[in-house]
């Protein structure tokens, strides 16, 4: 085996009994990266010097006898996480040349666990898309078929994990963002619950959705990343000061009467793929066949869930985004001779088409006369979304779902479609409306070769729970165990 191929924990323990140096591996890393990212395009920016001499202080590090989960794995992080000296650009041209002087609070974990940075990864811009095709920089493409999207908006994070360029990355999840691409990419993500992880650092696109979260090669990989970046963070104030249990002491436990929900909107919709339909009711079987026992739930408000998301959604991005004037920081339109046109020309210079849309359609929503029946409406029936979920959850301990109508479709497909391009988030919105956590893993493969994710949803605070069934399914099939050709 090739040591950029490692997974986490068998990283760990080759650094653990000196077998290996973490330079090595970040070495090897690196050179997956130069071998095959003009093939993906994942990164936006390659930190290969401080990579290394990150590596260099995590092998000092473990000949003193400290050799923590996490010491000297090289990761990757979406280029909307602030990393201090390090560009951070969200994939926005208003934010090219963007170096934050703070790191965010998971850089920040990550460091003091002894992580190494290999780069910055593509995105939708400013987190905004379900392709990585809105990117102001560069295409990602789909390891397993560089002719389709790798899912979006953290694209380049699931990419560059299926493609071995980095043992694990963080993405962000507002909508889908790290469960779809994952899912897209054959690889596992998990979105905490909303307070698990705290957003300080991370530039905001939805502030009551928006959510860090961990994409790697199996669950327990995951489990590993997120001990180190949840906990409480008093620099945010919806970071909630719940304790923050092991997550990898669940792995490994059966799931005998756990009781699995099916949610009955979820399936039979138009649109959904056959092949995904049948991936997903193996899975079921599966874990029914390690124990479980298959219930069915109702979640009656799922009609309204892409509506209500995006009025919310826009709306919170219109008042995030307003900060991006061209006169605190980033690009600003020197041309213009007044105040006004020059707001108005670096705004239109500096964001591309969907978030110049996204920003349109909030604004609108919040504007005078229109508040009370847009944002007001979605929010209180974004209460209804919340109770149906409580409602379901009383009947069962996680809620299995597909993460997406389709496997991956081919770049540009719905790239004049907006509306089609929202609908692609149809199973993954509503667990950010309810604030639930959600992963995706494996479960699957098209008649075309392409990954299809399973989803389950959990409780409030039970990720545990979620990694517990996840582990099971994973260690009983082998789905997650097939690579891309590259």
């Amino acid at each position: 085996m090739n040591l950029y191929e490692l997974m986490i924990h068998q990283a760990h323990d080759l650094l653990q009994k000196k077998e290996v140096t973490s330079e090595e591996i970040t070495r090897a890393v690196l050179e997956r990266i130069d071998a095959v990212e003009n093939k993906v395009g994942a990164f936006l920016t390659i930190s290969a010097e401080q990579a290394i001499e990150q590596a260099r202080r995590a092998d000092d590090a473990i000949r003193k006898g400290h050799c923590g989960p996490l010491t000297g794995i090289p990761l990757g992080i979406k280029d909307l996480i602030c990393t201090k000296g390090l560009r951070t650009t969200c994939a926005s041209r208003i934010l090219e040349n963007f170096e934050p002087p703070y790191d965010a609070f998971v850089i920040r974990k990550l460091k003091a666990a002894g992580a190494v940075f290999v780069g910055k990864l593509n995105m939708d811009e400013f987190a905004m898309g379900s392709s990585t095709e809105n990117s102001g920089f560069k295409l990602t493409r789909n390891p397993w078929d560089p002719t389709r999207i790798p899912g979006g908006s953290s694209g380049g994070s699931a990419a560059a994990v299926a493609a071995d360029m980095c043992l694990a990355a963080l993405g962000s999840d507002t909508g889908g963002s790290i469960r779809q691409p994952a899912a897209h990419c054959g690889v596992v993500g998990l979105k905490p619950t909303y307070g698990r992880v705290s957003r300080y650092g991370l530039v905001a696109f939805a502030s009551s959705l928006d959510q860090i979260g961990p994409l790697a090669g199996s669950v327990a990989d995951c489990a590993l990343v997120m001990n180190a970046i949840a906990g409480y963070d008093p620099a945010d104030s919806t970071s909630v000061p719940a304790e923050v249990p092991d997550y990898t002491a669940v792995l490994g436990r059966g799931l005998k009467g756990l009781k699995v929900g099916i949610p009955r909107e979820y399936y039979g919709i138009e649109g959904l793929d056959p092949d995904v339909a049948a991936a997903v009711e193996e899975a079921t079987r599966v874990i029914e066949g390690l124990g479980a026992e298959r219930v069915a739930v109702s979640l009656p408000h799922t009609p309204y869930v892409v509506a209500v998301y995006y009025v919310i959604a826009p709306s919170e991005a219109s008042s995030n985004l307003a900060r991006f004037d061209g006169v605190k920081y980033g690009f600003r339109d020197r041309a213009p001779s007044n105040l006004i046109d020059m707001y108005r020309s670096t705004r239109s210079k500096g964001f591309g088409a969907e978030v110049q849309r996204r920003i349109i359609i909030g604004t609108y929503c919040l504007s005078a006369g229109y508040y009370e029946a847009y944002y007001g409406k979605a929010s209180q029936v974004r209460t209804l979304i919340t109770d149906d979920f409580k409602k379901a959850f009383e009947r069962c301990d996680v809620i299995l779902t597909p993460v997406t109508p389709t496997p991956a479709f081919k770049i540009g497909e719905k790239a004049d479609d907006p509306l089609t391009m929202y609908l692609s988030d149809i199973f993954t919105l509503s667990a950010n409306l309810a604030g639930i956590p959600g992963i995706s893993l494996p479960c699957g493969f098209s008649t075309d070769g392409l990954p299809i994710g399973l989803q389950l949803l959990g409780r409030h605070f039970e990720e545990e729970r979620l990694l517990q069934v996840a582990h099971g399914f994973e260690q009983s099939t082998e789905h997650h165990i097939r690579k891309p050709l590259l």
